[in-house]
């Protein structure tokens, strides 16, 4: 049976907001109309959106792709309440994205598929790998769009003044409707007008702050100096180094956040959406470019969210508050949010600024959805059940696995085991350990074998699921700790919960896995000659025309999976 959560939040909740339910409703009213307008018809227009999308509107869509709950409400929530180490999510989320824009973006441009299990399944000529990553791409999805549905929720609270379950069950009820109705081409279209929203309420809200309070004028990422060293002085924790966990912690989680940005499906289709590997290219860097807009305002709503919070706290309790970095997840998940409501702004721009975390996570769990319907439609069904399946027989699946993993989701974000960008991080652990060294390898190193790279997604899920359970849902689920208090000590291996986390198990399972590939592959047969003329062809400088796919370039028939591996 599943408990809900009741949330308790400094935000006034509960009650019925009628200008910020008119926006959130014109919001998604327009969603709606965008994704009917653009309805497919087709496979390529389902999942790669006829790799029509040009480079600034692509790199709009990563960047709402990208900015979902964990980046819109979480960071400044990880900022605010443990300081120093909620960077290691900053710098984490946007250096992944230099390894991309280097290493892979145009790579996987030129390899041409449709899904990151089609990039592995090929690349690997066997059907057990690409199974190995359809269940890993379903996986993701699902882990990394249950702090999407937490953020839902606590926003459908404050803007409906309805129950944070309602809140969660109403806009994934929107979000799966849509995504299920337009597919990638008119998910990729809300995606560059949801960023378009999100950024302006995250940034109207912003200035609106400063201004309001009188700390800043016309550049708040520059000009809140003094600020910060208020809040430094109220919560000096907030910018001590290392004060919540050790270097090897924040290293640990920076890293497994760089690794699982190259690992992700949701952000690695992209690439296969676009035209051409310049496409791709410049797509990442606009991309980057848009993130970067809004990381830079994380760290600065963390401050005036955190004085703020620590004025109105002391002002309810007669001058015994704790502080700020002390305060409960909810309110530390809707800081952005609340930041708006204390400084005294406009109920109608605390709506925008709602809107936007509305449309961030509505953004990100479009992605989510159609990866997870890819997988399970094109790389499951098709590929390994019935490789004759019409088109309408794949639609059919894809849309239904949208719904039942959409359902899922719900139901599990009515309870969430963690905070919003602590289950954003888990997710990009499991990317990191069992995607990100099957895909570099197997672009960059043509020797690459079948054997090595299942022996090694194997290893990696071993590493990364083990993790999660030991020290989240055994605590959560066996033991009955509260999310919020679970430490290494609940864990069912303290010691491994320490130096393995299952936020951050990427530093230890990355190069396990990376060795694990290359010993076996050493030790069994090379690939295929047409193997490696399609790796080769993935670095060819050579154009590519639209629908052109590294196989169509290096070989007359195609690579025939193994189904014995």
């Amino acid at each position: 049976m599943i408990e809900v959560v009741l949330l308790d939040t400094a935000l006034e909740v509960d009650q019925f907001r009628l200008v910020p339910t008119i926006l959130v409703a014109a919001m998604l009213t327009l969603f709606l109309g965008i994704g009917y307008f653009f309805r497919v018809a087709a496979v390529d227009e389902l999942w790669v959106a006829g790799r029509s999308i040009g480079p600034v509107e692509n790199g709009m869509a990563i960047g709402a792709n990208w900015m979902s709950a964990a980046s819109y409400l979480g960071v400044a929530a990880l900022v605010a309440t443990v300081g120093y180490f909620g960077l290691a999510y900053v710098v984490g989320w946007t250096t992944g994205y230099f390894l991309l824009l280097i290493f892979m973006a145009a790579q996987f441009r030129r390899f041409g598929k449709y899904t990151a299990p089609d990039f592995v399944g090929d690349r690997f000529y066997s059907s057990r790998a690409r199974a190995i990553a359809a269940f890993t791409t379903l996986a993701i999805a699902f882990v990394y769009a249950i702090g999407q549905a937490s953020g839902m929720g606590l926003m459908g609270r404050y803007i409906f003044g309805v129950s944070y379950e309602v809140g969660v069950i109403l806009l994934m009820a929107v979000t799966i409707g849509y995504v299920v109705l337009s597919g990638m081409l008119g998910t990729t279209k809300n995606m560059a007008v949801q960023y378009i929203i999100l950024i302006i309420a995250f940034t109207v809200g912003l200035y609106a702050t400063g201004w309001s309070q009188g700390w800043t004028t016309v550049f708040p990422y520059l000009e809140a100096g003094s600020e910060t060293a208020a809040a430094a002085d109220i919560e000096t924790q907030l910018v001590e180094p290392f004060a919540f966990t050790s270097y090897y912690g924040w290293i640990a989680l920076a890293f497994s956040l760089i690794v699982g940005t190259c690992g992700l499906p949701h952000v690695l289709v992209r690439f296969y959406t676009v035209e051409n590997e310049r496409t791709a290219r410049w797509s990442t860097v606009w991309g980057l470019f848009f993130i970067c807009i809004l990381y830079w305002g994380t760290a600065i709503y963390a401050v005036f969210g955190g004085i703020l919070y620590d004025e109105s706290s002391l002002a309810a309790t007669g001058g015994e508050g704790e502080g700020f970095m002390h305060m409960s997840g909810e309110d530390a998940d809707a800081l952005v949010v609340l930041t708006t409501e204390l400084a005294g702004l406009p109920e109608w721009l605390v709506g925008l600024v709602a809107a936007g975390a509305v449309a961030a996570a509505l953004a990100t769990t479009a992605g989510l959805f159609i990866t997870a319907s890819s997988a399970a439609a094109h790389d499951i069904y098709t590929n390994l059940y019935k490789p004759n399946a019409t088109q309408r027989e794949q639609m059919i699946v894809g849309r239904s696995t949208i719904l039942a993993v959409g359902i899922l989701v719900t139901l599990i974000g009515l309870n969430p085991p963690a905070l919003i960008g602590e289950l954003v991080a888990m997710a990009f652990a499991i990317a990191g350990c069992i995607f990100f060294p099957v895909f570099f390898l197997g672009l960059w190193w043509e020797n690459t074998t079948r054997e090595g790279a299942i022996a090694g997604m194997l290893v990696g899920m071993f590493i990364s699921f083990g993790a999660i359970i030991n020290d989240t849902i055994y605590p959560m689920y066996i033991e009955g700790v509260d999310p919020a208090n679970i430490e290494a000590a609940d864990a069912l291996i303290p010691t491994l919960a320490e130096t393995v986390p299952g936020v951050s198990s990427a530093l230890v399972g990355v190069p396990i896995v990376f060795a694990v590939i290359i010993g076996v592959s050493f030790v069994t047969e090379d690939p295929p000659e047409d193997v490696k003329r399609l790796v080769r062809q993935c670095h060819s400088p050579e154009p590519m025309d639209q629908m052109d796919s590294a196989e169509d370039v290096a070989t007359d028939g195609g690579i025939e999976e193994s189904s014995d591996d």
